[in-house]
């Protein structure tokens, strides 16, 4: 029974992992759309914060270039990557909410695989270990 868990949460963290690199991708392209092309995203004015398209652009870019390099360091189990897993899906999230008046189904959508990364990494993270 343990074994089947143990599996279980393996795969879990395999999958955040996975989702990290594709976040990561996804924010990514969103960064070279804005950078690229900076009227595609329009904000309206009933929003408090709003900020440069171009800056947002290159956050993105970053962001996502980081949280892919900690999904791929996630696949060997380390302490230091799963930290810096949740550091980085935080950012994320923190980042998609401020990037809500741009585009908002596509943020939640994020925040959302952002908060499962968070879960797998901390309840399952250790798990990966035992079994690479």
């Amino acid at each position: 029974m343990a074994e089947n868990r143990s599996s279980l949460a393996v795969g879990v963290t395999v999958f955040a992992a996975t989702l990290m690199i594709m976040i990561g991708f996804l924010h990514a392209m969103q960064g070279l759309v804005a950078l690229f092309n900076d009227t595609f995203f329009v904000v309206r004015e009933d929003w408090i914060f709003s900020f440069d398209i171009t800056t947002w652009g290159w956050v993105h870019l970053l962001l996502g270039v980081l949280v892919a390099l900690a999904g791929f360091a996630l696949f060997n189990g380390a302490v230091w990557a799963r930290t810096v897993g949740v550091v980085v899906a935080v950012l994320s999230a923190v980042a998609n909410f401020m990037w809500l008046p741009y585009y908002p189904i596509w943020a939640l959508v994020i925040i959302a695989l952002d908060v499962f990364v968070i879960w797998a990494l901390t309840v399952h993270g250790r798990d990966i270990v035992a079994q690479v």
